[in-house]
Formats: C-alpha cells, structure tokens, sequence
C-alpha cells in the first residue's frame, strides 16, 4: 500500500468514525446532554495524555506549549478554537439525543460553503464563479427550508458554522494535531469538572454502576481516534480528495437519522438537500478539476 493510498485509508476511516457518532450517543443517552458533553471533555483529556505519555511525548508536549504561550496570538486563538468546538460537540449530542439528526446531518453538509463564506469574511478570500453558484445553492436551500416550515435552521447553522469557526481558528495555530486536542481538552477541563460536580450536587448524573457509564469511559477514544486519522489521512493525500471524502459523515448521518431514529424526511428534507448536494457537487467538481490541472502542469514541468 502506498502513501497515498494509506492516506485515502486514515481518511476515509476518521470520517467513519464521526459518522456513527449519533450510534453511540444514543447508546449513552440515559446521560443528561451536559454531563455527555463533560464526560466527552473529561476522558479525552485523560486518553490524550495516556497516549501523549505512552509514546513518550509528554516532554514535547510541554516544550511545546511553552513555545506557544510567547506567540499570543496563536495562543488566543487556541483557546477559541477550545471553546468553539466544545459548543459543536455540545449541539451536535443534543441534536442527536433530542430528535434533530437531520438537522445535524444538514449541518455537516453545509460546513465547507461555511467554510468559504469565512474565508472570504476574515482571510480576504475571494469566491470563484463556480463557488457562489454553490453557495447560493445551498443557501435558496435553507431559505427554501426556512419559508416552508416556517422555522429556521438553527441547529444545521450553528454546527455549521461553530466548526467553521473551528478550522479558521486552527489556521491561524502552527502546532502538531495531536498536542492541539490535547490541550484543547485541558483548556475546557476546568469546565467539564466544575460541571460534573454542579451535576453531582444537585443529583442530575447519572454516571454510576451501570453499563451506560462504561460505555461512555470510551467517550476520549470515539473524539481522539478519528482526529488523530484525519491528521495522518490529510497529510498523505490532496485537499481537493479531503474534500470529496469528507461527505462519508453527513450521509452515514443522514442515513441514521432516518433508518435507524426514524426521523420523518419530508419533502422539504428532500428539496432542501438536494439544493445543497447540488452545490457541494459543484464545488467539489471544480476542486477535482483544479487538482488535475495543477497535477497535469507539475507533470509537463517536469
């Protein structure tokens, strides 16, 4: 197996894993929503430091953080980045644990034309013909939504954009993906404790004796391991394949949703998605289609 090959492999699995997520929120859903969210916080925490110690780079780790905190800005926006994403894993396990997987799935979908939008906002990236045509698309998508059942998409937006918001923030931060989660989940740690004990005392948890709390024990290795694959995956192979991949997790999503939770998916479902696949099409087509020119032009240089 080659380079690339493997990381089409790491990829493709990271994706897998986030997309039967919803499976196993669902099986730990006798959990209040907060107490899933800390408890996801928690164990990644502690998997990322087992592992950090296992492979004998808890040494790095600190160097590292150290060599970040004197460049203040990346530092700032490792601790949005942080925050953010502990907003999207907390919508995303109530979405799912309160009958919005759909929504979810429509957010997923949504997210690189979020993604753009944000470069165009605060990286001064310009939109290609082709990439309005797909935005527009996906927004007469959720307008057309929004006009028929007379509710706006909240939950698909928020997801969309708070792991939009995610990845800016990580560009912004020049640091290896698997120290970044790490610290990631130490920043919001304090948080996830406080509200656990706040849980506690006010006997809401329902961490215990029983099969769900060991189940959720593995809450560090379902956020860890497909992050660290995805991190593997997306150096071997080209973004434009990133790309094409990623829409494995919004469909195994989707298809959860309505089989397995059996979420009604209408006809405005229907039209709405098909607005928004319409336009991921387009864009993913023309991504491909710049990757083979760009492949094609190394190949007559050299």
């Amino acid at each position: 197996m080659d380079n690339s090959q493997k990381g089409v492999l790491y990829t493709a699995s990271a994706y897998l894993l986030w997309g039967i997520l919803p499976s196993y929120w669902r099986a730990v859903g006798s959990f209040n929503d907060y107490e899933i969210l800390f408890h996801r916080i928690v164990w990644s925490f502690v998997f990322m430091v087992i592992l950090l110690a296992f492979t004998k780079k808890l040494s790095p780790l600190i160097q590292e953080t150290k060599a970040l905190y004197t460049r203040k800005l990346e530092f700032i926006a490792l601790i949005v980045a942080s925050l953010v994403i502990t907003v999207n894993w907390g919508i995303f396990i109530w979405a799912v644990n309160n009958h919005h997987v759909l929504q979810a799935s429509l957010g997923y979908y949504i997210n690189p034309l979020m993604s753009i939008a944000l470069g165009f906002i605060f990286l001064k990236e310009r939109f290609t013909k082709t990439e309005t045509i797909a935005i527009a698309l996906a927004a007469l998508g959720v307008l057309y939504m929004t006009i028929t059942i007379g509710t706006f998409p909240i939950v698909s937006i928020a997801l969309a954009l708070s792991f939009a918001l995610y990845g800016l923030m990580k560009k912004v931060v020049n640091i290896n993906a698997v120290y970044s989660i790490a610290l990631e989940t130490f920043i919001t740690l304090p948080i996830a404790c406080l509200g656990i004990a706040l849980l506690t005392s006010q006997h809401k948890t329902y961490f215990g004796m029983n099969f769900e709390s060991f189940l959720i024990l593995f809450a560090g290795v379902a956020t860890a391991i497909p992050l660290i694959l995805f991190s593997a995956g997306a150096k071997r192979i080209p973004l434009s394949l990133i790309g094409l991949l990623q829409y494995i997790s919004p469909t195994l999503i989707l298809l959860q949703g309505v089989f397995m939770f059996s979420e009604p998916f209408t006809t405005t479902n229907a039209i709405t998605f098909i607005c928004i696949w319409s336009g991921l099409a387009i864009y993913s087509f023309s991504k491909w289609m710049g990757y083979k020119k760009r492949h094609n032009r190394k190949k007559i240089e050299t």
